[in-house]
């Protein structure tokens, strides 16, 4: 497994990766747009946080982009880092690979001096909410509808 950084000019690969594993994006949108979500996920970033300054990752396993995560800084807070997006293929879960992968994300954010990593997890993916409780994430109390997608969301927090 490698995790690195995934590069504007990798847009179609980000596609490809969606068309490959459209699980969330039928779950959260209810249509998968491979092309539109993967240029999505080199511009998107929280309120008041700068999209050139997030991280965007890829893990791989055997060369095959396998996962896809967006990290952003100052959100909520100045020093508060938040994981926007984590998808993993259904041919990469039940591995160990997101919690490396989450692993690498806090490493991350632990580098850039963030004191907590937030996220949003929607109510209607429960294997997505048990995995953030069994990596440590908490509720926050803050919940919402998404005006767009009809979903509720609860925002996790952890302590890093």
């Amino acid at each position: 497994m490698r995790i690195r950084e995934l590069l504007p000019g990798e847009t179609a690969l980000v596609a490809q990766f969606y068309r490959e594993a459209p699980d969330y994006w039928l779950l959260a949108e209810g249509r998968v747009d491979p092309a539109h979500q993967a240029s999505k996920f080199f511009t998107d970033a929280p309120p008041n946080c700068d999209p050139a300054e997030s991280d965007r990752l890829g893990l791989f396993l055997n060369q095959r982009l396998s996962g896809v995560a967006e990290l952003s800084y100052g959100f909520p807070e100045g020093n508060d880092a938040y994981l926007g997006l984590m998808l993993l293929g259904p041919w990469a879960q039940s591995a160990g690979h997101g919690r490396t992968f989450l692993a690498h994300a806090e490493m991350l954010a632990r580098k850039r001096h963030a004191a907590r990593l937030y996220l949003a997890v929607l109510d209607a993916n429960p294997r997505g909410r048990a995995f953030w409780n069994r990596e440590g994430f908490n509720p926050t109390g803050k919940r919402g509808l998404d005006k767009i997608t009809g979903h509720w969301l609860e925002r996790l927090v952890k302590p890093l």
